[in-house]
């Protein structure tokens, strides 16, 4: 198994890496406009595009690392459950259970009210953190496949995944709607070259191609960064789940039920799709395996993900023959 003190620092690392490098990005995309606009980065302007980018990055990433969870929820329709409705009570049992196998203090419980199978976690630490699942899920599994599920999102918790995958969630979107509002100013005329600079010829166009290419794609490059942070995850979270449980096969047997489900999880958005434990949006890609999968899925694919469990079932004593 690994160790998980040496993945909680490498996930800390990584958060501080990646919240630098989404700050670079929104910088740059603000340097490119005022580039645009001046012709250079002249020291006695105000570089306005500039500005803006360096606040609404500092911002969103206060709000990602404080509130990110918060923001999580809300985009995803979560809420509290109820406990007169017998699956919620069942789902509060098992989290009780998996907080006590994990060693990690009881998270808040959220549900989702949409059919699709699907779990995530979220949130800053161990303290603060979020399990949440859909209705379809609470109706679709056994008692020993929703354990696995919560204790494969537990997993995601004690290696402080939750915190790398939520703050990734909010700046990936600072990232869109900078990159958005820079293309759509620019296309409706709100950003122009100034005076002085179209005087002399303008901006340079192949400077200008240089900087329209990279404010149209780096929300695609932000997304990928993301995406590949997020895969390698599952595969860890699956091993954590078959240590919590002992019990590999409920959780290979979970997300065959989670992958056969057709219909995607309407509240669910490229943004958030790298927390759940499956795609919720159900694209055929993440099915697939070789190099666009590897660049562009959210998740490996689920059929290796249940062979691995497989093997781990032998480690644990278990029946494999019997199938799942």
């Amino acid at each position: 198994m690994h160790d998980i003190y040496s993945q909680q620092s490498r996930n800390r690392r990584v958060t501080i890496l990646l919240m630098l490098g989404f700050f670079i990005f929104v910088v740059l995309i603000g340097i490119s406009v005022d580039v645009y606009t001046y012709g250079t980065l002249d020291v006695k302007r105000v570089p306005v595009a500039t500005v803006f980018a360096v606040t609404l990055a500092g911002i969103n990433g206060f709000v990602s690392y404080f509130y990110g969870s918060s923001v999580v929820l809300r985009s995803l329709g979560a809420e509290t459950p109820v406990f007169e409705d017998l699956t919620h009570k069942r789902l509060h049992n098992v989290v009780t259970e998996m907080a006590l196998a994990s060693g990690l203090p009881m998270p808040r419980i959220y549900i989702i009210n949409d059919p699709a199978p699907n779990a995530f976690a979220t949130g800053r630490n161990p303290e603060n953190s979020v399990v949440g699942v859909t209705q379809g899920l609470l109706d679709s599994m056994s008692r020993e496949e929703l354990q696995a599920v919560v204790a494969h999102e537990m997993g995601h918790i004690k290696s402080f995944d939750i915190l790398t995958m939520t703050v990734v969630t909010v700046l990936v979107g600072t990232v869109s709607i900078l990159s958005d509002w820079a293309v759509r100013t620019w296309r409706y005329g709100g950003i122009r070259p100034r005076r002085d600079v179209r005087s002399k010829g303008g901006v340079h166009p192949l400077a200008l191609l240089v900087i329209a290419l990279f404010v149209v794609i780096s929300p695609v490059i932000s997304r990928i960064i993301a995406m590949a942070v997020s895969r390698n995850r599952e595969y860890q979270a699956d091993a954590s789940a078959a240590e919590f449980t002992r019990n590999p096969l409920a959780l290979a047997s979970a997300l065959q039920k989670i992958g056969d489900a057709t219909s995607p999880l309407r509240t669910a958005r490229r943004g958030t799709a790298h927390l759940f434990i499956s795609d919720p949006l159900k694209r055929k890609l993440d099915e697939k395996t070789g190099l666009m999968a590897d660049v562009f899925s959210t998740h490996p694919p689920i059929h290796e993900r249940v062979e691995r469990l497989k093997k781990m079932a032998y480690v644990y004593g278990k029946d494999t023959s019997r199938g799942i």
